[in-house]
């Protein structure tokens, strides 16, 4: 996802995107049910729920991997499950995320 997209989705959901936020709208613009995407995923649909709901948190390794499945940016899901862990602390601090050279 482009930081323009990232954006643009954090005005269309009201406040700052998460990374259950974002795997949700990418699951219903591509149209699919809970359910398949999970096996998508290769988690279960009771997870995939949590995680759609903010219940769950993952670790940027998971993020990656959800990316890589999804064929979304990698850096980005890795931004996103970063700054959910910091929000659920009630860190307010913005994460950027690039590769190391």
């Amino acid at each position: 996802m482009t930081t323009d997209t990232m954006k643009f989705l954090d005005e269309l959901t009201g406040g700052p995107l998460t990374l259950g936020g974002a795997i949700k709208a990418i699951r219903l613009s591509d149209g699919h049910k809970q359910g398949a995407f999970a096996k998508k995923l290769k988690v279960s649909q009771s997870y995939l729920s949590d995680l759609e709901n903010d219940r769950k948190e993952v670790s940027p390794l998971q993020a990656r991997k959800f990316a890589v499945i999804l064929k979304q940016s990698k850096s980005q899901f890795i931004r996103l499950a970063l700054q959910d862990a910091l929000s659920r602390q009630g860190l307010n601090y913005e994460i950027e995320v690039r590769k190391a050279a």
